[in-house]
């Protein structure tokens, strides 16, 4: 019976400690209630427009143009960046393309999504994706990985006929992740996020204070960068720990008998 009631007690924390686990493998942002989603785009990467992720960033062009835009994403996240152009009624075939750069500007590979897309004559839009590998905490030097900090969107039409430059359209931009949690935990941590201007910060903390205004980047998760030591994996691992423990003191009880030997009848 205590074998039991243990057991009984190891599921209900099991329970309780997976409903935070699950409640992370749904997508950390949600759409923008504020109204305060940029209307224009950058045409460099030090000029792109800022914008946080669930917000849906527009902005108008030109075909031939180079759109650029950045958003925060910390470790863990498996962020999503969907773009839609629309064109109009007259143009010739036309082939877009969306490219997302981490914060050192190195091209991040797409796992899926379409990420380019070439719009007919006479199509009223084009729709782009991609879905980039989960953000590490830390990496090597010599790997490509994705690093917690500012990723930068480029939107662009690629071989544009020269009778299509200049040809208006309109563009939406909207980044969500994805909480991969604990499975995509690393040991380790940037001491500061890839963020531009984070080294003028540093320097400023020790000098004079009017230098913090050459700051190029304010945005970041909405709870903060996280430090990157702590996932749910210590959580499962805990629960590993209790049931592994439970286990031997069950087994221990099923095979100890009574405690003593058996009493045998005189003369037997």
């Amino acid at each position: 019976m205590r074998f039991t009631r243990a057991l009984s007690a190891a599921v209900v924390l099991l329970g309780l400690a997976a409903a935070p686990a699950a409640a992370d493998s749904s997508p950390s942002a949600s759409p923008s209630q504020d109204g305060d989603a940029p209307t224009t785009a950058g045409t460099s990467f030090r000029t792109a427009t800022e914008f946080e992720q669930g917000q849906v960033a527009t902005a108008n062009g030109a075909a031939g143009d180079y759109l650029y835009w950045s958003f925060p994403a910390d470790a863990e996240q498996r962020p999503t960046v969907r773009a839609t152009v629309k064109l109009p009624e007259t143009h010739a075939a036309q082939t877009w393309r969306v490219d997302v750069y981490d914060g050192l500007r190195r091209r991040q590979a797409c796992q899926w999504g379409a990420q380019a897309r070439t719009a007919d004559a006479g199509t009223s839009s084009v729709e782009l994706a991609c879905v980039l590998r989960t953000v590490r905490a830390w990496t090597e030097p010599w790997a490509n990985d994705p690093l917690p900090g500012t990723y930068y969107v480029r939107l662009t039409a690629v071989n544009v006929p020269t009778s299509d430059l200049g040809v208006p359209v309109s563009t939406e931009v909207r980044v969500d992740s994805k909480d991969i949690g604990g499975a995509a935990a690393v040991d380790g941590s940037l001491a500061e996020p890839l963020v531009p201007g984070i080294a003028v910060t540093s320097g400023a903390d020790q000098g004079d204070e009017d230098e913090k205004g050459a700051v190029l980047s304010a945005i970041e998760p909405e709870d903060g960068w996280s430090s990157g030591w702590w996932s749910d994996r210590w959580v499962w691992s805990g629960i590993g720990a209790v049931l592994a423990a439970l286990a031997g003191i069950g087994g221990y009880a099923l095979t100890r008998g009574s405690g003593r030997p058996p009493r045998v009848p005189p003369g037997v």
